[in-house]
């Protein structure tokens, strides 16, 4: 049974982290989406949230599951017997940074691989920091993430400008 740990902070997860998961559970035994709990990095959403929101993202997919995780990647690999670490990539800039990522893991757990997945095209441009930065800002990130999980970022902005248009 190959497990393989999805790690990074989906705050919040889009629907370009579900293209990869989605695909992901296709090609493993076991996925689990690891939500970095990093109390010096600032973020939108709790850990505990994001990894609620994640588990409603993936409700169809009967062998993937969410996580909280801090410390090293690796080591929370082998606790969790994953020998596979999956990786979005959408451009060349996250390739570098990935990269040299991928290359410190194998020098400290050369058991455990990297495989770098590209979303759809449809969403190559997107990030976690990006819906955040555009809604917040009143524009429309519908059809980017899951209805619910734009229902709880109406909930962090409550005070937002409401400039979406009608879709």
């Amino acid at each position: 049974m190959t497990t393989a740990i999805y790690p990074g902070s989906f705050d919040p997860i889009t629907n370009g982290h579900l293209d990869i998961i989605e695909r992901a559970s296709k090609l493993f035994d076991r996925v689990v989406v690891a939500v970095l709990s990093n109390p010096a990095k600032s973020s939108l959403f709790t850990p505990e949230e994001r990894v609620g929101l994640i588990e409603r993202s993936v409700v169809g997919l009967p062998h993937v599951t969410a996580d909280l995780f801090a410390g090293l990647l690796v080591d929370y690999c082998y606790r969790h017997d994953a020998s596979v670490i999956i990786r979005g990539i959408r451009a060349v800039s996250d390739f570098e940074y990935e990269f040299q990522m991928a290359l410190m893991n194998r020098r400290l757990r050369d058991e455990v691989e990297t495989l770098f997945m590209m979303p759809q095209e449809l969403y190559t441009y997107l990030s976690s920091r990006l819906v955040k930065e555009v809604f917040s800002l009143g524009g429309s990130v519908r059809g980017l993430v899951p209805d619910f999980v734009l229902e709880a970022l109406t909930q962090k902005y409550p005070s937002r400008p409401n400039l979406e248009w009608v879709d």
